[in-house]
């Protein structure tokens, strides 16, 4: 290779990767309103439990469990009672380690075990996103919580790469994981924490004003016979491959806006999940 072949092979490498070493406001948005969905939580609802697209990401909607009453928190830029006095620094601490600028501990449902695995691009994108929204000024009551919340969720959290979209399955897992497919798809012990053995083998049980929902089977067990495109139909539209509608609260005005290229990988990592028969099944 001739001297300037090589100063435009690394100009052109350098280039691409430039293309992908830094947090952009347009990946912000693409994972916001699909595979992490922040919205199915955080957005303001109506009393039938619309999205109220004026009042954006501004928090309210209510979690009643036995083990405690969450309400999803305003994080619109409003500076009284969103995250409009955090800096980029303190939001990221806050979606990946749980931990607020005062120190608090957030709780559950926060997925936070997942979105430690959150890329510091990744992660940056959504902060970028998060601070271009309009500021809602949406006051929501405290969380209250009936049960001991752990001292942390783990060491700091920095120099997270997400893998390379080449490797397919790899990046469905890492799509997975940041979409917290399996905090709803994988039953829970006494003390709320995921079976890891039985990981994606639903079972969860979900009540709200639909009455109540119950997670499926993901593992191949319960996609046996289902095509690839029927199972992108299933999470883009919320229907069964007979077109039956499912229940909430799988976040699929989100889902629908995965690109083909994840909706690929994501599948192609749920069919190396370990088979598992769901709770009560053969």
């Amino acid at each position: 290779m001739t001297r300037f072949g090589s100063f435009v092979l690394l100009a052109t490498l350098a280039a691409l990767h430039a293309a992908h070493a830094a947090p952009t406001l347009e990946r912000g948005r693409y994972l916001m309103q699909s595979v992490v969905a922040c919205g199915n939580c955080h957005a303001a609802r109506d009393e039938r439990g619309g999205i109220v697209a004026a009042k954006g990401l501004s928090g309210g909607m209510v979690f009643d469990d036995p083990a405690f009453k969450a309400v999803a928190a305003n994080i619109t830029p409003d500076p009284a009672t969103g995250i409009g006095k955090y800096t980029d620094a303190q939001l990221v601490k806050a979606i990946r380690e749980g931990v607020r600028p005062d120190g608090r501990l957030i709780g559950p449902p926060m997925p936070i075990e997942f979105y430690r695995h959150l890329s510091d691009d990744d992660v940056g994108s959504i902060v970028m996103f998060l601070k271009a929204q309009p500021p809602v000024a949406n006051a929501v009551a405290k969380s209250e919580y009936r049960m001991p919340l752990p001292p942390s969720y783990g060491p700091p959290v920095a120099g997270v790469k997400a893998p390379p979209k080449t490797q397919t399955v790899k990046y469905g897992e890492y799509l997975a994981t940041i979409g917290h497919c399996m905090e709803c798809h994988t039953a829970r012990d006494a003390q709320g924490m995921p079976k890891r053995a039985r990981l994606g083998a639903g079972g969860m049980v979900f009540k709200g004003p639909w009455g109540e929902s119950v997670s499926r089977n993901l593992t191949p067990v319960g996609l046996k016979g289902w095509s690839d495109a029927q199972i992108a139909q299933a999470i883009r539209t919320g229907t069964d491959r007979n077109g039956h509608p499912y229940l909430p609260p799988m976040a699929f005005e989100f889902y629908k806006n995965i690109n083909d290229t994840d909706m690929r990988a994501l599948i192609a990592y749920l069919r190396t999940l370990k088979p598992v028969a769901t709770p009560g099944k053969s």
